[in-house]
């Protein structure tokens, strides 16, 4: 496990003579066996279970201690994809949140990097956890999100019908990669990476995520766009009354930063000073009993032993970065 620590002082938007004083070090813990963690949700006192957006496996790790995962299942053979040559292709999996007892999970519904169509990355699947750990689907994978957003009379003049069609990344390309359970325990919403309208993060209510694995078609609720300085949303987790969001540019080219919202405003709360330097941060794990969240980085691109991590041949080498932090109190 790496040792290495530093500090990571999180303030709320506020003049320097009024800044608290800086929270204590925070503690950096490395994960093996995957490298590009993307969505994650709790499972256990300090455990939680993460996907890898190039890969179909579920793994469990310790929060606490990293290393190892505890557990892995590779839902594959589950999801319903179309078998390659080269064995199951890739769901990009983005996103993921819990209503007991059920964890959700969805893909990018975007195109792959080149442009090209690729209707694995249409998926938006459940699963339960049994009392022994064991991870199974919980019905059938939703292939048809991207239809009813297309449909939703709500969402039409973003024209996404468009951005469907262009490369995840390209201006005004389509990719979600946020999502988190709501107040009402029933409901979830849903971030946009891409597009921007207007410069501003989009993000919709989808009302019945627990029915779309027993093949009913997806009710679309609210639209909201926040405005986070021009930045998509990569992750969302909903944490003791407030929402945290992790926020970075649609091209993947510049730093993220952290942001909190009270669910209301147009414009969320820059957490000023958190600083993902050297991180490239796409996950929350967010422990209600627990003072500090965990933030977890794709490290799919980071250079170990000059190669990158997610093209290294064995995946024992293979590895993510977590880092702990506190946030400052509600103002």
């Amino acid at each position: 496990m790496l040792k290495t620590a530093f500090v990571m002082t999180a303030v709320l938007g506020s003049s320097p003579g009024d800044r608290p004083p800086s929270p204590p070090t925070t503690k950096v813990v490395t994960f093996e066996g995957a490298c590009d963690a993307s969505g994650a949700v709790v499972q256990g006192k300090w455990s939680f279970t993460v996907a890898d957006d190039e890969d179909n496996i579920i793994r469990v790790y310790d929060g606490k201690t990293g290393g190892r995962p505890i557990r892995t299942t590779d839902l594959s053979s589950s999801l319903g994809l179309s078998m390659g040559k080269k064995g199951a292709p890739e769901t990009d999996i983005e996103a993921a949140t819990e209503i007991p007892p059920l964890s959700f999970w969805l893909s990018s519904h975007g195109r792959k990097s080149s442009g090209k169509l690729d209707t694995n990355r249409f998926r938006f699947f459940a699963t339960r956890t049994s009392r022994n750990g064991t991870v199974q689907l919980e019905g059938k994978p939703y292939t048809q999100l991207l239809d009813d957003l297309l449909a939703a009379p709500q969402l039409a003049a973003f024209d996404l019908a468009s951005a469907s069609k262009r490369a995840p990344k390209a201006e005004g390309g389509l990719n979600i990669e946020g999502m988190t359970a709501m107040e009402d325990g029933k409901s979830v919403l849903i971030g946009f990476r891409n597009p921007l309208p207007e410069g501003k993060a989009l993000t919709i209510v989808l009302l019945n995520p627990a029915e779309l694995p027993q093949g009913k078609p997806a009710r679309l609720g609210a639209v909201r766009l926040l405005d986070f300085g021009g930045l998509g949303i990569r992750s969302i987790s909903r944490w003791k009354g407030r929402y945290l969001f992790i926020a970075g540019p649609t091209s993947g080219q510049g730093g993220s930063r952290l942001f909190t919202w009270d669910g209301k405003a147009e414009r969320p709360t820059l957490v000023e000073s958190a600083d993902f330097t050297d991180l490239n941060p796409e996950a929350f794990v967010t422990f209600e009993d627990k003072e500090e969240i965990l933030a977890l980085s794709d490290d799919g691109t980071r250079l170990l032993d000059g190669v990158e991590c997610k093209r290294l041949q064995e995946p024992e080498k293979k590895r993510f970065r977590g880092v702990w932090l506190r946030l400052p109190p509600k103002s």
